[in-house]
């Protein structure tokens, strides 16, 4: 399968922010389109996980963070939430995958019950109704009942669930090893080429 010529990367309100971070870097190395989307809650998780202050206008972030990462012209577009002539907002241009990294319980509810009452979560109905990629980064511990009966129901729709659990057969040496570790699964899952860790019998 080829990698995906552009990915849609919403980041939302659940610890993990370094996560859906790397991810974005990633993806802009790669030299894959990315559309961002950013919840309210995310902007407060990446202030106290990383001391990143995000702008809440789009275009303001979208500025800081083509230049942050060196993207090129056009490369990263940022979306607010109600901005419903967004491509993510149509099934007429979705992007070829979509990735919430990290993903709350609530917007993971909301997906599993066809809610689109913000654009991250009409985006992710866009991809399951098209058939295009979606993987959801789920950062909860422990699972309730319900959270297991959502996550059921969207794999069972063919939706990735990957929540971030690191590995340790790779002896990571660093907080930045393990968020790779996460980051290098996401990446696999969407077919992107990568170098952040040795592969299990290459150790």
């Amino acid at each position: 399968m080829n990698p995906p010529r552009s990915v849609t990367l919403a980041l939302t309100g659940a610890s993990g922010m370094p996560y859906g971070m790397r991810l974005l870097a990633c993806l802009l190395e790669a030299d894959v389109s990315v559309y961002l989307l950013v919840s309210s809650a995310a902007q407060i998780v990446a202030k106290q996980e990383l001391d990143l202050t995000l702008p809440g206008r789009a275009s303001e972030l979208e500025a800081l963070l083509t230049a942050q990462y060196a993207a090129r012209p056009g490369q990263l577009r940022v979306f607010g939430r109600e901005e419903w002539f967004a491509p993510v907002a149509s099934g007429s241009n979705p992007a070829d995958a979509m990735v919430v990294c990290p993903c709350t319980m609530g917007t993971l509810a909301a997906i599993a019950q066809g809610m689109s009452d913000n654009l991250i979560e009409r985006a992710a109905d866009v991809s399951i109704k098209e058939q295009r990629k979606l993987i959801l980064v789920p950062r909860e511990t422990p699972y309730s009942a319900i959270h297991l009966e959502n996550m059921l129901k969207l794999a069972r729709l063919g939706v990735v669930i990957l929540p971030p659990n690191p590995g340790f057969y790779h002896h990571p040496q660093s907080i930045e090893d393990m968020v790779n570790f996460v980051v290098a699964r996401i990446l696999d899952q969407l077919h992107i080429p990568h170098q952040l860790m040795a592969r299990w019998g290459q150790v």
